[in-house]
């Protein structure tokens, strides 16, 4: 765990499910390099970090804190008004250069809001 306040509030971007925290959760089974399983869990996942992260402290991470982790902070810019075609740039720029790491991850975050978060 690292240093700091814990979270009100955390989304685990996990191939298998995490150990239960002291704190409230969300699940979303996503095995690394690749998409949700369940991309409309994922995208409501997202909504309710994006939502709850205006008055909580939120946390969002996968295994690496890369790809996944990175993909849905792209997502979550997404449902904050960034362009889905600049997304990507602007949470690399922000968090971490390499974050997003694949074609498909990528392209995910492109149709997250015309295909996934208006459901």
């Amino acid at each position: 765990m690292p240093s700091g306040p814990e979270p009100d509030f955390a989304v685990y971007l996990l191939g298998k499910a995490p150990a239960l925290p002291e704190w409230e959760m969300r699940w979303v089974r996503w095995p690394d390099f690749r998409l949700p399983i369940d991309r409309e869990d994922a995208a409501d996942a997202l909504r309710e970090a994006w939502r709850r992260a205006e008055t909580e402290r939120v946390e969002v991470a996968c295994g690496g804190g890369r790809g996944r982790t990175g993909t849905a902070l792209a997502c979550m810019a997404v449902l904050d008004g960034v362009a889905a075609q600049q997304a990507v740039a602007f949470v690399r720029e922000l968090y971490d250069a390499r974050a997003v790491e694949t074609p498909w991850q990528r392209q995910y975050v492109a149709r997250f809001l015309t295909t996934w978060a208006s459901r």
